[in-house]
């Protein structure tokens, strides 16, 4: 093992740990005992770590490295959605956003909407990350990490906080980071860390054909989400630039290849945008999904001033609605969370860069 860069042990898997300690001289019980402590108890720091020799964590903390992310800003909003800014250890930040919705209703559903990138390549007409361009994909370790740093701090609130759901639907395009997603995934799935069923994660992409076709392989249990947007290739073109790579033609063959191979329903989302939330566009959607197994997600526009877009009126909402209803395709209107303290992806950390030059 090379002892000169040290792992960041956010981003191991149980299985990974023991290896480590076999080769370090370490019982591999203790592998086990780290992970518990690193993924389910979400301990920040060594010394929370109470079942391990003190000899045995110097020795392991050779090897291995434990940097939580710092929080830099927290908003709060008046539907009790948070949304944290947390610096990486290179100085960039990332987002992600908690969403605690009605526990009647939803049996203590808290969901925590994860980013996945340093800004994002795509460049969504509509979204707020774009703006700032792309730095670098996350790793394993930081994907986890805010999964791990939020229920860190919300345990201090409720010791028995526990997210139950994630969404890769933050800053980045999850399907360009695909390894390290995936294998996030896979550390969160884990029963003796967070023990998040795959099934209650969901990716969303903005259409990279190949890889939804190799998630269909990799990954059948997740959740898959695609931002649609319109059903013209030339309007979709302006709005999702990956468009012109992967055009509406390519996409919905991989859609449908996904769904054959999985038999799993696709969720498309589609941001209405005043002016655009037409009965025609609507009637493009309702095409393009015909036979798709499929439910569309409807989604207000987030207000972001660089875009000047702003939101549909209810009717031009309810009246887009009604043409997909018509037309035998399962619609909702996603319930708005945090839209009194930005919680668009990229809005606060565009904020807080603002506000430090």
């Amino acid at each position: 093992m090379n002892t000169m860069v040290r792992s960041d042990i956010r981003g191991l898997a149980e299985t990974e740990l023991v290896e480590i300690c076999l080769e370090i001289g370490i019982p591999k019980f203790r592998g086990r005992q780290l992970f518990h402590w690193i993924q389910q108890k979400a301990v920040q720091n060594w010394d929370e770590i109470r079942n391990i020799g003190k000899a045995d964590l110097v020795k392991i903390q050779e090897y291995l490295l434990l940097e939580p992310l710092q929080q830099l800003k927290e908003q709060v909003s008046r539907d009790g959605t948070r949304k944290f800014l947390f610096e990486l250890a290179d100085g960039q930040c990332i987002e992600c956003v908690l969403m605690d919705y009605d526990r009647v209703k939803s049996r203590d559903r808290r969901t925590v909407c994860v980013s996945t990138q340093v800004g994002c390549p795509v460049g969504c007409a509509f979204c707020a990350t774009g703006l700032g361009g792309w730095q670098r994909n996350l790793s394993s370790g930081e994907i986890v990490g805010q999964i791990l740093d939020i229920t860190h701090a919300m345990r201090h609130e409720d010791p028995d906080f526990q997210v139950t759901n994630v969404v890769f639907m933050g800053m980045g395009e999850p399907l360009l980071n695909y390894d390290e997603v995936l294998k996030g995934i896979g550390i969160l799935n884990q029963e003796t860390g967070q023990n998040i069923g795959m099934r209650r994660m969901t990716i969303s992409t903005s259409g990279v054909a190949p890889k939804i076709r190799q998630l269909a392989k990799d990954n059948p249990q997740v959740g898959l989400a695609v931002s649609l947007h319109s059903a013209n290739n030339e309007v979709r073109d302006d709005l999702i630039p990956i468009n012109r790579r992967y055009p509406l033609e390519e996409l919905m063959k991989a859609c449908r290849e996904y769904t054959e191979k999985t038999n799993r329903r696709i969720t498309f989302e589609v941001a209405l945008i005043a002016g655009q939330a037409t009965q025609k566009a609507a009637e493009e959607v309702a095409e393009l999904l015909q036979g798709q197994l499929a439910h569309v997600n409807l989604i207000s526009v987030n207000p972001v001033a660089e875009t000047r877009m702003a939101r549909p009126e209810l009717k031009e909402i309810q009246s887009f609605a009604r043409v997909l209803e018509q037309r035998g395709i399962p619609v909702s209107l996603r319930e708005e969370k945090g839209t009194d303290i930005d919680a668009a992806c990229g809005q606060l950390r565009r904020q807080w860069e603002s506000e430090e030059k």
